[in-house]
Order: structure tokens, then sequence, then C-alpha cells
């Protein structure tokens, strides 16, 4: 058994089909397939399925396939600590953030750059179901998710800021006179919230719950952008993350209502896998990243 081998099974369990890994690993298909076939023989099982085209993994290829994450991501780590003392942080971050989050990333990518210029990032915008997923197969290094709502296993965690809420509606609509709206009124109005597979929207519909309220949103979207923008519509609100807003300025037209009576806030943090040792690239990103106080919280809302 090779290294190769495995970071070829890894691109076909990844790419499930056999031409997209082999050109994900740059190399042809059939050397691809002959890599697989030796570790299939070597290993005394079939790990693939056999067809004409791939049809998915077998049972025992599943667990050959995790043992192989586990060995490359060893690998990764011995070459980051090898490369760590001979040269310094180098290399690749893979960073995973939540939608909602996505304004606040360049508060701990920015520090970190600046002090280790020799790593390149990847930032992806995931919900937070699919950064627990990754981080779990090594296929992120680090995720920017919710801390305290929905159950997070097998990692270590650090707080970097408070998420709040406010309604975002057209400056001519009917409340937009108001300093503030309770979550019992914002339910009876039109809303345009994130779809359910985002943790932001679970949790929207918990507080909601909370007041006695199950309102059916008018419109859904898994777009924060879209969130945005349809509050310019008479007659739609959304609810937004305040943070969200002083990232990018309340939209031309609209006007922002804090959320009240709860005062909900929810936290955000990064989040690593917790193997020992941590792996360099990880660990260093925890250390210089520093809590936001008081992100988000925007200038000028209802006193605009």
């Amino acid at each position: 058994m090779i290294i190769k081998q495995l970071i070829y099974l890894d691109a076909l369990a990844r790419e499930k089909h056999f031409r997209r890994a082999a050109e994900a690993c740059n190399i042809s298909q059939p050397t691809l397939s002959t890599a697989i076939a030796q570790l299939e023989e070597e290993l005394g099982v079939l790990i693939v399925e056999r067809g004409r085209q791939f049809k998915g993994l077998t049972k025992e290829g599943e667990v050959v396939v995790a043992h192989a994450r586990r060995i490359l991501a060893e690998s990764d780590l011995l070459k980051q600590s090898i490369a760590e003392l001979r040269q310094g942080v180098s290399g690749r971050l893979r960073l995973g953030a939540i939608p909602t989050a996505l304004p606040m990333v360049a508060h701990i990518t920015g520090p970190f750059s600046a002090r280790f210029p020799e790593v390149s990032l990847t930032v992806l915008s995931l919900t937070s179901q699919e950064i627990q997923s990754r981080i779990d197969n090594f296929e992120l290094d680090v995720g920017l998710t919710y801390l305290d709502n929905e159950p997070l296993e097998r990692v270590v965690s650090k707080p970097i800021y408070q998420e709040s809420y406010v309604l975002l509606m057209r400056e001519d609509s009917a409340m937009a006179a108001r300093s503030e709206v309770t979550w019992e009124e914002a339910a009876k109005l039109k809303l345009c919230l994130l779809t359910s597979d985002m943790q932001n929207r679970r949790i929207i519909d918990g507080i909601f719950r909370s007041v006695g309220q199950m309102p059916v949103p008018t419109m859904e979207t898994n777009s924060i952008f879209n969130l945005c923008s349809h509050a310019g519509l008479l007659g739609i609100s959304s609810i937004v993350s305040r943070q969200l807003l002083e990232f990018f300025g309340i939209p031309l037209g609209t006007r922002a209502l804090p959320l009240v009576q709860p005062d909900a806030q929810r936290t955000i943090g990064l989040i690593v896998a917790d193997r020992q040792p941590i792996a360099p690239l990880a660990r260093n990103l925890l250390m210089v990243a520093e809590p936001v106080r008081n992100a988000g919280i925007p200038r000028t809302l209802a006193a605009q």
C-alpha cells in the first residue's frame, strides 16, 4: 500500500466518477483504476462496486476510505509539522464558514495572513452540518459556525462573536418609524427567511416558537444577499444578522429595527478537529484569532 493509492481512492470517493477523480489527481483514468485494483488485491476486498460507471463503494470500501482519509490527514500533519520546524508556517488552510458569518471572516483571515504570509487560504460558504461533516472527513481544517445552538462533536472551539438579529424592511413600511419590533409582531408579517437547511433559519424558528408563534415565510432563500434585497420589496420583511448589515451597510431605501422580547443572541466561533496534536495551520489560526467585541452592531439602525 502506498500513499498515492489512498490519494486516488479519496479522490474517487469524493468525485464519484472515475474520469473526474483522475483529472483531480492529474493522472490518466487507467492509472487510477489500476492503482485501486492493486489496493483491492493487497487488502483482499472489493472497494468499488464494479460496473462501466462508478456505482458506489462497497461496505468494505467505505471502511477503507475512512481509514485512508485518516492516514492522509496524518501524513499531511507530519509534513506541516516538519515544515513548521524548518521554514516556519506555510501551506494551504481550508476554512468553511456558515453564510451569515461570511462578513466576519476577514476579521480572522486578515490578521492571520499578516502574521503568516506564506499560508494560502481557501474560504468556503457551507452549512453548519457540512462544516461538521467535512471536518470529520478531513476535508476542512477550520470551521466558523454556531457554538451554542445545535450540538458539535469531536471539535475544539473558540468563541469569536455574538450574532444578534434585526428586522429589515422598506423605509415606507407601516412599522418603519418604530424604534424596535418584538418577535411576536414580526411573526405576523410577510417574511423572507433563509431555507431550513441553514442553522440560522432553525434558530429563528426556535425563537418564534419560544413566543408561541410559527410563521410560514412568504419567501425562502439560501443566499444572504437575496435575503437583504427582498426586504426592498413593499410588504416583505427579512430577518438578518446585525453583523451582516455592519459589514455591507443597510440597503438603500430600507430600515433595520432591533428585534426584542427576547433579545436573542447566538455564539459564533472557530472549530477544529479534536485530534492531538492539532494541525499546525489550524493551531496557529486559533492562536491568532481574537474575539470581536460588540461585533456587528450597526451604528445607525432605527436612529437613522
